[in-house]
């Protein structure tokens, strides 16, 4: 790697991120690590804010109500270790809307973790470069919390992408109330996208790990019991990402890029392979069902980060999500330690659909468009049920200059046409994952564009961070309203959409 003093000559720091800014509200040790994942947009806080009243260009709609929420990686302490994002301690950030007004405010997820970093001062568990040391966590490395967000039963759920513990968070003040338990559940392991579904109520939730059972799947009701847990039988350990689920079934995903066993417990790393000679199958199982119930439908070989919506057509299940037929790129020539880690955040995905027969088994899959996009999301009032629209990241490949993991557009897709609408962030400007908010008092009947598409965004250029607000039956106009937040706003993952009558009425 480059020294900190050749930094601008290294491009996936100085070319993808902006640059190293001296910021004065970040933690100080990050100048001391030549990782692009600790500069420019990426560089954490070291701020936490409660301001009302903010500055508006534009007008904010007046039937907007609700708040956006996004999680990220935010770390506190030099890392042990190399550091990967998936390292960084979890921070929420939300956006709240009412009345034509805005107001922000961030928090740290406080994980058990890291309060026993900030007794001890400094970092103590290993990364998910490893060595992975079961010594320190239950998971052998930190369970940051830092992944998803959504909200259930009145409260935060904040998740970890390697299914770690759950945490409760205050949706008004962000504040962590601790473990977030399911009545009934004698453990407490969930992976990142578990799912709730508006029109039940229910939460939809999965687990995995490297001992058997290799996944379970459940169900809870709306005030946080456990209806329903089963093992599922997989033929090894894997490491699957998300579901989907209609009305009737959930949709789970056994896919062929995982981790050699044998290297992991002799060396302590986990080194992930995409097996080409493998299909990638998907499990359907009725939403109450038992493990063995599961029917599986193999596909073409991909790995799939995120589904969009599922639904039923007669005797069809069709799912929508992003396929990746490279989860792993090639590395490139001087990235030095971190390439694999680069490699792997280079992020190659497209808009694709894959259709299920219940009846007879046929599979049919192909893609929705080419282009590269990833973190989509739909509105969440027609989750389970037929959809035409999703909202996606444009996210530009490394020949692009996509050195990093970074999205400079805002996609709107009718995956039942394949047409696309595009608003570009700006020169050096890189958004957020965008959630949809459907209008005020909306229903499934109202239209599923009905609504508005929100999303944080950053100016490389001025360190301005802003969140847009667009009309979702015309991005193509650009944002209705651009909110200034009172800080810089790092860069982070998974956001959701929690509505005014969910948020301030509960």
């Amino acid at each position: 790697m480059q020294s900190l003093s050749k930094v601008s000559e290294y491009p996936s720091v100085d070319q993808c991120i902006g640059g190293v800014a001296e910021f004065s509200d970040t933690q100080p040790w990050i100048y001391t690590l030549d990782n692009p994942y600790l500069h420019g947009v990426y560089a954490p806080t070291s701020d936490e804010l409660d301001v009302a009243g903010l500055a508006v260009e534009g007008e904010l709609p007046s039937d907007l109500e609700g708040a956006y929420f996004r999680n990220g990686p935010n770390p506190v302490f030099k890392p042990k270790n190399r550091y990967h994002p998936f390292d960084g301690d979890g921070m929420v950030h939300g956006v709240y809307f009412r009345d034509g007004q805005a107001a922000y405010r961030n928090r740290y997820v406080s994980t058990v973790a890291l309060q026993g970093e900030r007794a001890d001062g400094r970092s103590v568990s290993p990364g998910v470069m490893g060595p992975f040391d079961y010594s320190v966590s239950p998971f052998g490395i930190k369970d940051t919390s830092n992944t998803d967000i959504f909200i259930y039963n009145g409260d935060l759920m904040s998740l970890w992408y390697n299914a770690g513990h759950p945490y409760r968070l205050d949706a008004h003040d962000l504040a962590t109330k601790g473990f977030y338990d399911l009545q009934g559940r004698q453990q407490r392991r969930m992976s990142a996208h578990s799912k709730v579904d508006l029109a039940t109520g229910e939460l939809l939730f999965f687990d995995y790990g490297d001992e058997p059972p290799y996944m379970t799947y459940g169900v809870a009701d709306p005030s946080g019991k456990l209806l329903h847990e089963v093992a599922i039988d997989l033929p090894g350990p894997r490491l699957p990402h998300d579901i989907g689920f209609t009305t009737h079934y959930t949709i789970l995903h056994d896919l062929p890029f995982f981790h050699d066993m044998n290297v992991l417990r002799q060396h302590g790393y986990r080194v992930l392979t995409f097996h080409t000679d493998i299909p990638t199958r998907f499990g359907l199982i009725p939403r109450h069902g038992a493990g063995s119930d599961v029917r599986w439908f193999e596909c073409e070989p991909c790995y799939i980060l995120h589904t969009s919506n599922c639904w039923e057509e007669g005797d069809w299940v069709v799912m929508d999500g992003c396929r990746s037929t490279n989860p792993m790129p090639d590395a490139q020539p001087g990235e030095g330690e971190l390439a694999s880690m680069l490699a792997y955040m280079r992020l190659e995905a497209n808009n694709y659909r894959w259709r299920f027969n219940l009846r007879t088994g046929e599979v049919r899959e192909g893609p929705i468009d080419d282009l590269n996009t990833e973190f989509n999301k739909t509105n969440p009032l027609y989750h389970g049920r037929k959809s035409r629209y999703a909202y996606h990241q444009r996210i530009p490949l490394h020949h692009e200059g996509g050195y990093t993991l970074r999205f400079t557009g805002l996609v709107k897709y009718d995956n039942e046409t394949g047409q696309r609408w595009q608003w570009d962030y700006g020169k050096g400007v890189f958004g957020s994952e965008a959630v949809f908010a459907p209008r005020r008092g909306a229903t499934a009947n109202s239209g599923e564009d009905d609504g508005y598409v929100i999303t944080l965004a950053t100016d490389s250029n001025t360190w301005q961070s802003h969140c847009l607000v667009f009309d979702a039956r015309d991005i193509e106009q650009g944002p209705v309203a651009r909110v200034l937040m009172p800080h810089r706003v790092p860069y982070g993952f998974h956001a959701t959409w929690a509505r005014g009558e969910d948020l301030y009425r509960a």
